[in-house]
């Protein structure tokens, strides 16, 4: 009896190994196969894993590129379209003189002046041309007596001489008048102070009823065209030979951000200052608007001529190790490959790729420390037992 109630249970016990063993072979037979390594260097990123977010990209193409770090600079007057006047004379400011930010022409009149100068030198000029009138009748009338015989020679010598004289201190007389700027024909002591060129009045260091003199520090006037100014830059003399006459520079101020003026390098100093081992360079600048002012600090940015291109990639993009500069670039929208690149110029927040890049690549320029991240943890993972 026994014996036949083991049985039972003995087939029982079968059935249920070989239903156990049917299980394991279906669930090895659906199991899902192992994933292939991810190449070296490279970072896969699931569709919807939230990483993505901190990744952003754009494509690569070759532009001019900064030669050197942004320069600090100076706007300044067009010395070539300024006129600083004095007066050539001593005297008193009658009337009121011409005012600040007044638009003149070349010869108008900015101020009037009560001179003893010019009342001597009018003076003088009435005297020599009274002098040389009378030796010149003189002249004439012992010209008539030699031809009578009823003179010497030498007295007709002597006549000659003091007309000669005369003549000639006329002509300084003249000479004076026409470097005052006056007329032969005014005798009122009366000086007026002219532009020599057309332009703006930007300073004016004179006021009703001073008294002025030729020796003073400052011109009374400073007149210069607006519309035409200078930047001054200092130029380190190991980038001295990145700067040539007639290049294009950009010129941005504080009271415009965001806005760009062209310059163009005018001059080049020829001497370079020893203590701060620097070049000055003009740049000519146009101020068609009359926006910029003499005054201003500027920041200028050299760039390369039209046909010397280059990559430039913000800084984001780029992450160091050792001695080497990396970037990643993009292969798909999951797929990112790390790529060493070579920097010709660091800037603040720009740098300009010599090698390493190709036109349209997508490269990650934002993200890139995030990706360098997980690509260590893959290959902590793919070399783990």
């Amino acid at each position: 009896m026994q014996s036949l109630i083991k049985i039972p249970l003995l087939c029982c016990y079968v059935l249920a190994v070989g239903i156990l063993a049917a299980c394991s072979d279906s669930a090895e037979k659906t199991q899902t196969p192992p994933k292939l390594p991810t190449p070296a260097g490279e970072v896969v990123l699931a569709p919807d894993s939230p990483k993505k977010a901190y990744v952003k990209t754009a494509k690569l193409s070759l532009a001019q590129h900064p030669l050197l770090e942004p320069l600090a600079g100076k706007i300044v007057y067009d010395e070539s379209l300024t006129s600083r006047i004095s007066s050539p004379v001593a005297g008193r400011v009658v009337a009121t003189p011409i005012a600040l930010g007044t638009s003149v022409q070349a010869g108008s009149t900015l101020l009037e002046l009560d001179s003893p100068d010019v009342a001597d030198a009018e003076a003088d000029f009435a005297k020599a041309q009274a002098a040389a009138n009378l030796a010149s009748h003189a002249f004439n009338r012992q010209q008539e007596l030699y031809a009578g015989k009823a003179i010497s020679r030498k007295e007709l010598e002597q006549a000659q001489s003091n007309f000669s004289t005369a003549r000639s201190d006329l002509l300084r007389a003249e000479d004076r008048l026409k470097n005052l700027h006056l007329s032969a024909r005014q005798a009122d002591g009366r000086f007026a102070l002219r532009a020599t060129l057309t332009g703006v009045v930007v300073e004016r260091n004179v006021n009703p009823g001073m008294e002025v003199r030729p020796d003073f520090e400052k011109p009374l006037y400073v007149v210069t065209d607006l519309q035409h100014l200078t930047v001054l830059m200092e130029v380190f003399e190991v980038n001295i030979g990145k700067i040539k006459l007639g290049q294009k520079v950009s010129v941005t101020v504080p009271a415009y951000p965001g806005e760009t003026f062209p310059a163009t390098v005018e001059y080049i100093g020829q001497v370079l200052d020893e203590t701060t081992r620097t070049v000055q360079v003009r740049c000519k600048l146009n101020n068609p608007d009359g926006r910029l002012m003499p005054g201003m600090y500027a920041t200028i940015k050299v760039e390369s001529a039209a046909d010397d291109l280059a990559f430039v990639i913000p800084l984001t993009a780029v992450f160091t190790e050792g001695d080497a500069d990396y970037v990643f670039i993009a292969l798909d929208d999951n797929r990112y490959r790390q790529r060493q690149v070579e920097i010709g110029l660091r800037l603040k927040d720009q740098a300009v790729v010599t090698k390493g890049l190709e036109t349209n690549e997508t490269l990650v320029t934002e993200g890139a420390l995030m990706l360098r991240a997980e690509e260590e943890v893959e290959t902590e993972s793919t070399h783990q037992p």
